[in-house]
C-alpha cells in the first residue's frame, strides 16, 4: 500500500499511514469511540514498524482525532472537520476511504484550450495527465491544468499530492475549490489499466481551484469509475 519516498516532496510512510487513518475516520469505517487494534498488530497491518506507526498516531492525536489512554489503548475521536493533505480529495472507495496515489501519464506546457473556463493570467499552462489510485486500485484518470504564471513544474519532484507540491515547491497553496459533478465519457488518452473503455460513460468532475496568493490557478477534469469509487462531500 505504501510507496518508498523517491523525491523531496514524496510523502513519508508515517504521513501516508496517518492519511489512511484520517480518511477511514472521515468515512465512518473507524467510528467515534472505537478502539484501534494494538499498536503491534496495527503496524503489521500497515507493513511498518511500531516506531513509524506511533509517528502516524502522533499526527492523529495532534489533529484531535485520537485519545491515547495509558494501559488501555488508542481511541478514535471524530466529529470535527480536520485539515489533511487529502482533505480536498473527494473520491473514496465504495467501501470507504482509501489512500490516494497517482501515476503521471504525461506532462506538457501548452496553450490553454479556448473552450476552457477562464482561470489564471497566462495564455498557456502546464497540463498533467494522471492515473489515480485508492489503495493501489485504479479509480480515475485526471487532467490538471496549472496556470503558466503560477510557476514551472519539475516532473522529477512531483508527489502524489499536487496541492502539497504547490505549497512546498511553488510557494502558494489552494485555499478553496469549486466542483461540478456529473457524467462524462472516458477520454481517448485513458490507459487500459483504468478499467473502463474509451467512450464509456462514467462519473465526471470539473474543478476550479483558487489560491489566496494567486487567485484561480488551476482547472482540472476527472473521470472516475463509479463501480469502484464515489464522490463524497461531507458537511460539518
Amino acid at each position: 500500500m505504501y510507496q518508498k519516498s523517491e523525491s523531496p516532496s514524496a510523502l513519508p510512510i508515517y504521513v501516508q499511514i496517518s492519511e489512511v487513518l484520517i480518511r477511514e475516520i472521515a468515512s465512518g469505517r473507524l467510528p467515534n469511540g472505537s478502539r484501534l487494534p494494538p499498536e503491534r498488530e496495527l503496524a503489521k497491518q500497515h507493513f511498518t514498524t511500531v516506531r513509524t506507526l506511533r509517528k502516524a498516531l502522533d499526527i492523529l492525536e495532534e489533529k484531535g482525532l485520537l485519545d491515547r489512554v495509558q494501559g488501555s489503548g488508542n481511541y478514535v475521536r471524530s466529529g470535527a472537520a480536520v485539515d489533511s493533505i487529502y482533505s480536498m480529495f473527494r473520491l473514496e472507495l465504495r467501501s470507504g476511504g482509501g489512500l490516494p496515489t497517482a501515476r503521471v501519464l504525461s506532462l506538457d506546457e501548452l496553450a490553454k484550450p479556448h473552450d476552457f473556463p477562464v482561470f489564471g493570467t497566462a495564455s498557456h499552462g502546464t497540463r498533467i495527465r494522471r492515473l489515480r489510485f485508492l489503495n493501489r486500485i485504479p479509480i480515475a484518470v485526471e487532467e490538471i491544468w496549472l496556470d503558466g504564471d503560477a510557476g514551472r513544474i519539475d516532473p522529477l519532484a512531483l508527489s502524489d499530492s499536487l496541492y502539497r507540491y504547490y505549497k512546498l515547491q511553488l510557494g502558494f497553496w489552494i485555499s478553496h475549490a469549486e466542483d461540478t459533478v456529473r457524467v462524462g465519457k472516458v477520454p481517448d488518452w485513458a490507459p487500459n489499466e483504468f478499467g473502463q473503455p474509451i467512450g464509456e460513460t462514467v462519473g465526471y468532475i470539473e474543478r476550479l481551484s483558487h489560491s489566496e496568493q494567486k487567485g484561480s490557478v488551476e482547472y482540472s477534469r476527472t473521470w472516475f469509475d463509479p463501480e469502484r469509487a464515489h464522490y463524497v462531500q461531507r458537511l460539518r
